[in-house]
């Protein structure tokens, strides 16, 4: 579990990020932003992968890495950790498709979100972090 005050900073990454962007990308991060949390509302958001001519990136986590959120000219890419795995009744799953465990879902300006099915998406998600989790604990006795 990350510490309060690394919790915090990568929260006012975030915020940073959203409001630098100042466009469609921006609020979409912000609104995906917000499901993640109505979802699991004990999701700790966290800054990985920080490198000279990289801020890093805004990671969301709960017994391991559930998504990132990425932002590029024409989208914003969340990629689920263990998306592969992960049931997609709702077909959110959009890129990423061939890899064998991870996942994204691209959206695009203009996009409906299916709010729903997202957090039943990150619910998953967490679930399986946290199966993951146990099983590892279970191992060590």
């Amino acid at each position: 579990m990350s510490n309060p005050a690394s919790a915090e900073s990568a929260s006012a990454f975030i915020d940073e990020k959203i409001k630098a962007l100042g466009d469609w990308r921006g609020k979409t991060l912000a609104h995906l932003r917000q499901l993640i949390h109505d979802a699991d509302p004990s999701i700790q958001e966290e800054r990985k992968w920080v490198k000279p001519g990289s801020p890093g990136t805004p990671v969301w986590s709960h017994d391991g890495i559930v998504c990132t959120g990425e932002t590029y000219k024409q989208v914003v890419k969340l990629t689920f950790a263990r998306g592969a795995s992960l049931p997609d009744p709702k077909k959110l799953f959009n890129s990423s498709l061939e890899g064998n465990v991870r996942r994204a879902i691209d959206f695009r300006e203009g996009d409906r979100i299916d709010e729903a099915a997202f957090k039943q998406l990150i619910r998953a998600a967490v679930a399986a972090n946290s199966a993951a989790q146990s099983q590892r604990a279970a191992k060590k006795k």
